[in-house]
C-alpha cells in the first residue's frame, strides 16, 4: 500500500536533464504536459522532438492500475507473457462487480459471495506476480489511486477510461486496454501517438452553487465527445490554482467524455495540501523542491496560443452550474436555461432518482457540499421527493464522513448509502421502478449518461450535474426547479429557499480509517498457484489468436452496419454482463447487441446471409465462424467512444470478425483493436459509408503491401452483380503492422519472452 518513495525520487532526478534536452531540441518553452512526457520517454529518446498527433513514441510509465472487471482479461493475458513478476508497481481494485440493490452492507456481502471465484482469482494472481490487491469494499479505483498512489509529474496507465482522474495531482494518467497494461507489466515500452495539446485557461474563482464539476461540464459542451481525441488537456491560470486537488480530479476524470488522452493540472499549494492531508508529506516535500518543473514555463502561460493547438478561456467567476444530457455527456445546459430545455424537448419533468458519488464526485469536499444541502432539507422541513442514493468513493472517505456525521445527515433526509463501488454509474444497479416502459428522468453526479448506461432502460433520461445540484433536484423532485432562484413548499406549507452549499476541502480532524482494504502480495510468489476451473462460466484461460494468413482478405460478409453513436457500451454492454469479463467466449454473447442496425433501425437484429433470416448479432457471427467465413463491422463517427474495455475489441476478434470499418475511431478502442491483431480502418471519404449495402460481399485488398501511411482498398460486391471500390485509411505504424501479422501483440510478447 505504501508509495514507493525511491521510485519517485528517481523520476524527479531525471526531470532537469530531460527537460533541458527537450528545450534544446524543440527550441521553445515547454508546457507541463511536454515536460512530463519528455521525462518519461524510453531510454535514448530524450533528445528527439516529436510532431504532435503524428509520431508514435515509446514511454516508460511508473505504475499500472487495474479495476476488477478489466483486470481479469489483462491478467489472463499477462499470465501468458512468461514473467515471474510485474516490472512496475501495479495494483488491482475490486470496485466494478458490486451491484447496488439494498444498501452498502448487504450489497457487499452479496457481491463477495456471488463473485467469490473471480475475487479469489484476482487475489491469487496478484499474490503470485507481485501486484497490490484492494479488496471489495475498499473503494473505487480512481479515488483510491488519488489517495494513495498519484504523484505530481508521474506517469500511470490504467485499465479504465477514467484513469485521468489522477491528473488532479499533476500526473499524466491514461486509460488503456488490458493488452497495453500487459506490455508495461512485462517491462516493455508503452506506445502512444505524441498528443496534441489543448490549453484551458481558468480565470476568476468559483462561488455559490458553482463547482469544479461545472468546469468540465462546460468544457464538454465546447469540445463535444470527440473534440479532445488525440489531445491532452492542460488547465492553467489563477482559476486553476484556486481549485481543490479533488476538484481538479473531477475535471480530469470527465476529460474521458471529450475523448481526451488525458487531462492535467500543475502542482500547486492545493495539491501539496492534499498530499499532506493523505499522509504523503514526503512526496509533497520532493515535489516542492522541483515545483518549477511541475508546471508549464511562464512564457507558455503568458502566450498560450503560441504553444497549444487550441486554447479555451473560462472565467470561473461567471460560470453557471450546468446540467448535461440526456443520453450524451456533452449536451451542456447552464442552469438558467435548463428548465426551458426540459419543457421544449418534452423530457420527463418529474425526477425519479438522484444519485451522488462515483469515481467522479466522491471526495470529502463533494460529500460535505451535498450534505450541507441535505441538512437544509431537514432544518427547513423539506422532504426529498425523489429517491436519493450516495456512493462513497473509498473506505477512507466513507469512514471519515461517517465519523464526522455526514452520512447520518443523508440518512435523515431519506438517502440510502451504497457500497464503496462503481454501482449505478456502470449499470450495476437494481433499479426500483414500477414501470420500466415509462419515460423517466434521473440525475447523477457521475460521468456518463448514454442510453441504458445506468439501468439498462432506454426510456431513462439521465442527466449529469454536481452533487449539490443533484441533491437539490432530489429534494424538489422536479427538473424545472432552479435552486439558485426558486423556492419550495415545505411540509408546513411555507415557501423556503435553499441557501448556497458550503463544503470543506479536507477534514479538520484528518482522514481516518479502520481497514482500508489493502492486501500486499507475497514476497515470493513462485509457490502461489493460480486456479482457473476449466468448467467455469466466469473465467477462461486464453488461447492465442491466429496469425494473419499473408493474403488479402476476401469474401467477407457484412455483419452489421451500425447507425449513429456506437460506444463500447453498445459493443460490449456492462451491467449483468460484467460477471463474464474473465470468460471471453461467454461475454462474446453480448457483442454489438446494443448497436442499431442501419437497415432496420433495430438493435441486435441483423440479416444472416447464410439463411436469409434476421437474428441476434452474436448468433449470426457464430454461424459465419462455424462456416469459416469472416465478416466486417461498419460504423459511424467516434466508434468505440466511452470505456477502455478491450472486450469490445476482443469479442469481434474471437468470433471471427476480420475488420472494423468506420468514419472515425475513439482513441482507446482503435488501440485495443490493433493490440488484438484486428484490422481497424476508416473511410477516406465518409460518404462511402452510404455505399455499403446489407447483402454485400466485401474484399479488403492491399494487405500484402501493408505499410504505414499507405491506403488499403475496400471492394463491395453488390447482390445485383455490380461492384464498387474505394480507398480506406489506417494509422498503423511498422510495429503495429507486426502485431496484425502475428495475430496480436501478445503473440509477439510471448515469443520474445521465450527467447
Amino acid at each position: 500500500m505504501a508509495f514507493d518513495l525511491d521510485m519517485i525520487k528517481k523520476v524527479y532526478d531525471r526531470f532537469a536533464s530531460r527537460i533541458e534536452a527537450a528545450r534544446k531540441t524543440t527550441g521553445k518553452p515547454l508546457t507541463l504536459t511536454e515536460k512530463i512526457l519528455y521525462a518519461h520517454l524510453s531510454a535514448g529518446d530524450a533528445q528527439q522532438a516529436y510532431q504532435r498527433g503524428t509520431d508514435y513514441v515509446d514511454f516508460a510509465p511508473d505504475r499500472v492500475a487495474m479495476q476488477d472487471a478489466t483486470a481479469q482479461m489483462a491478467l489472463l493475458q499477462f499470465m501468458q507473457a512468461g514473467r515471474p513478476q510485474v516490472a512496475v508497481p501495479s495494483t488491482v481494485h475490486c470496485d466494478h462487480l458490486i451491484q447496488a440493490k439494498v444498501g452498502a452492507v448487504e450489497d457487499l456481502h452479496t457481491a463477495v459471495d456471488t463473485n467469490k471465484e473471480v475475487y479469489d482469482f484476482l487475489s491469487s494472481v496478484s499474490d503470485k506476480y507481485g501486484i497490490g490487491f484492494w479488496k471489495p469494499g475498499a473503494g473505487i479505483i480512481h479515488q483510491v489511486v488519488l489517495e494513495n498512489y498519484a504523484f505530481p509529474g508521474g506517469m500511470m496507465i490504467g485499465t479504465d477510461s477514467h484513469t485521468p482522474n489522477a491528473g488532479g495531482l499533476g500526473m499524466i494518467a491514461i486509460g488503456v486496454g488490458g493488452a497495453d497494461a500487459c506490455d508495461v507489466m512485462a517491462g516493455l515500452p508503452w506506445e502512444l501517438k505524441f498528443p496534441k495539446l489543448i490549453g484551458v485557461h481558468l480565470t476568476g474563482k468559483l462561488s455559490g452553487w458553482t463547482s469544479a464539476k461545472d468546469v468540465i461540464l462546460k468544457v464538454a459542451g465546447v469540445l463535444t465527445v470527440k473534440g479532445g481525441t488525440g489531445a491532452i488537456v492542460e488547465y492553467f491560470g489563477e482559476g486553476a490554482r484556486s481549485l481543490s486537488a479533488t476538484g481538479k480530479g473531477t475535471i480530469c476524470n470527465m476529460g474521458a467524455e471529450i475523448g481526451a488522452t488525458t487531462s492535467i493540472f500543475g502542482y500547486d499549494e492545493k495539491a501539496g495540501a492534499y498530499l499532506r492531508g493523505t499522509k504523503r508529506e514526503d512526496i509533497a516535500g520532493l515535489a516542492d523542491a522541483i515545483q518549477h518543473h511541475l508546471t508549464g514555463d511562464d512564457e507558455v502561460y503568458a502566450n498560450p496560443e503560441q504553444y497549444f493547438d487550441q486554447v479555451i478561456e473560462i472565467n470561473l467567476s461567471d460560470l453557471e452550474p450546468h446540467v448535461n444530457g440526456p443520453f450524451t455527456p456533452d449536451l451542456a445546459w447552464p442552469i438558467s436555461k435548463f428548465a426551458t430545455a426540459v419543457k421544449e424537448n418534452g423530457w420527463p419533468e418529474t425526477l425519479e432518482v438522484g444519485l451522488i458519488g462515483s469515481c467522479t464526485n466522491s471526495s470529502y469536499e463533494d460529500i460535505t457540499r451535498a450534505a450541507s444541502i441535505a441538512k437544509q432539507a431537514i432544518d427547513k422541513n423539506l422532504k426529498a421527493k425523489a429517491e436519493y442514493t450516495i456512493t462513497p468513493g473509498s473506505e477512507q472517505v466513507r469512514f471519515t464522513v461517517d465519523r464526522d456525521g455526514y452520512l447520518n445527515t443523508f440518512t435523515q433526509m431519506g438517502g440510502v448509502v451504497l457500497a464503496n463501488a462503481c454501482g449505478p454509474c456502470i449499470g450495476q444497479w437494481s433499479r426500483h421502478t414500477t414501470d420500466p416502459t415509462r419515460k423517466n428522468s434521473i440525475i447523477t453526479s457521475f460521468n456518463r449518461n448514454f442510453a441504458k448506461r445506468q439501468d439498462g432502460n432506454p426510456n431513462t433520461h439521465a442527466f449529469v450535474a454536481s452533487p449539490e445540484i443533484v441533491t437539490a433536484f432530489a429534494i424538489a423532485g422536479d427538473l424545472t426547479f432552479n435552486p439558485l432562484t426558486d423556492t419550495l413548499t415545505n411540509e408546513k406549507g411555507e415557501q423556503v429557499k435553499l441557501d448556497e452549499p458550503v463544503g470543506i476541502e479536507l477534514p479538520v480532524k484528518g482522514f481516518d480509517v479502520d481497514d482500508a482494504g489493502y492486501q500486499a502480495p507475497a514476497e515470493d510468489g513462485s509457490q502461489v498457484t493460480v486456479q482457473v476451473d476449466p468448467n467455469s462460466s466466469r473465467l477462461q484461460l486464453l488461447a492465442p489468436f491466429p496469425a494473419w494468413e499473408g493474403t488479402d482478405i476476401t469474401n467477407l460478409k457484412l455483419l452489421i452496419k451500425a447507425r449513429g453513436k456506437c460506444t463500447t457500451d453498445h459493443i460490449s454492454m456492462a451491467g449483468p454482463w460484467l460477471k463474464f469479463r474473465g470468460h471471453l467466449d461467454n461475454i462474446s454473447n453480448n457483442m454489438l447487441i446494443g448497436a442499431i442496425n442501419y437497415f432496420n433501425n433495430t438493435a441486435d437484429c441483423v440479416k444472416n446471409e447464410l439463411t436469409g433470416e434476421y437474428g441476434p448479432v452474436p448468433a449470426t457471427q457464430r454461424d459465419y465462424k462455424a462456416q469459416g467465413i469472416g465478416s466486417v463491422v461498419v460504423g459511424d463517427e467516434n466508434y468505440g467512444e466511452g470505456s477502455s474495455r478491450e472486450h469490445a475489441a476482443m469479442e469481434p476478434r474471437h468470433l471471427g470478425v476480420r475488420a472494423i470499418l468506420v468514419k472515425s475511431f475513439a482513441r482507446i478502442h482503435e488501440t485495443n483493436l490493433k493490440k488484438q491483431g484486428m484490422l481497424g480502418i476508416t473511410f477516406d471519404n465518409v460518404a462511402d459509408y452510404d455505399k455499403v449495402l446489407e447483402d454485400d460481399v466485401i474484399d479488403i485488398t492491399g494487405l500484402t503491401e501493408f505499410t504505414p501511411g499507405k491506403q488499403l482498398t475496400v471492394v463491395l460486391h453488390h447482390a445485383d452483380g455490380t461492384e464498387e471500390s474505394f480507398p480506406v485509411n489506417h494509422t498503423y505504424n511498422a510495429q503495429q503492422i507486426e502485431w496484425f501479422k502475428a495475430g496480436g501483440a501478445l503473440n509477439i510478447i510471448r515469443r520474445q519472452q521465450a527467447q
